[in-house]
């Protein structure tokens, strides 16, 4: 069995410099891949890259801030001059404001789209037709449980990440016939530095992340199921038994589940805010 079955593919991570972003990049590392690691953090993008290298992996670091399209564009452009072609982009990089929809501008609004979906969107953009071209590659894009049910505080969060999916799954049905697989990746809850790094509107941080709902999931191994899942194609691949339980509740029962976060959204009011 080769131990190494991504010997010499060519692997774009978005948000690769933390989190699950930088748990792809190693782990692929691990599996014989060429990865660049973009990050809108050039220093931890880095520090990743440089980490894969002294493994005895092949890695490059490349500073991206995915709301710039021409910027993304040539990224994506240089790599296909250095290295002829791109197998996979994960477009994961992302952001999330938690607080109620009363207390977010519209600045939080616009910022909250720009990097979760023109992010992705501008990566597609640059990259899918490239991969036309090729007759091969794989779209990979970090969504959410977040785009799979409602959740409260968090509607803008939630707002993107639906359009993630429905971006994914409805470009999927175009980009088999070119021989160009697409993905989405919906995760449930990673311990990450995400939940330290949120912005939080009008809610007191330390108790919401005292007060998470579940158990966190180690990254390596959200990393690892994901890589198993898109090797297998699957066009949602929800990552932890709790959020597979969640998006089969709320596809069986949206009323209870909503009522559900109707009451939670309440007592979040009470427990929460500053």
């Amino acid at each position: 069995m080769n131990s190494k079955p991504y010997n010499w593919k060519i692997i774009v991570i978005t948000g690769g410099g933390s989190g699950i972003g930088r748990a792809l990049a190693e782990e692929y590392g691990r599996l014989g891949a060429t990865v660049v690691v973009t990050d809108i953090n050039g220093t931890t993008a880095q520090m990743v890259a440089t980490g894969i290298v002294a493994a005895g992996g092949r890695a490059e670091a490349s500073v991206l801030d995915v709301t710039d399209a021409v910027a993304f564009q040539k990224l994506i452009d240089n790599i296909a001059i250095r290295h002829s072609r791109i197998d996979y982009l994960f477009n994961n990089a992302g952001i999330n404001i938690i607080g109620e929809a009363k207390d977010t501008s519209l600045a939080d609004w616009r910022r909250i789209v720009e990097i979760n979906l023109m992010g992705v969107i501008h990566g597609v953009t640059a990259a899918y037709p490239l991969m036309i071209r090729q007759g091969s590659g794989h779209i990979v894009n970090t969504a959410s449980i977040s785009g799979l049910a409602p959740f409260p505080l968090s509607v803008g969060y939630n707002a993107s990440k639906y359009a993630v999916v429905g971006l994914t799954t409805s470009l999927r049905t175009e980009a088999a016939s070119y021989g160009v697989r697409v993905s989405c990746v919906c995760p449930g809850f990673i311990d990450t530095p995400m939940k330290d790094n949120n912005q939080y509107l009008k809610i007191d941080k330390k108790i919401a992340i005292e007060n998470l709902p579940f158990k966190l999931h180690p990254v390596e191994w959200c990393a690892r199921y994901i890589i198993r899942n898109v090797a297998k194609n699957k066009p949602v691949i929800i990552v932890t038994p709790q959020a597979k339980l969640i998006a089969l509740f709320y596809r069986l029962f949206p009323g209870l589940f909503i009522r559900i976060n109707i009451i939670a959204a309440a007592k979040s009011r009470k427990v929460f805010e500053k």
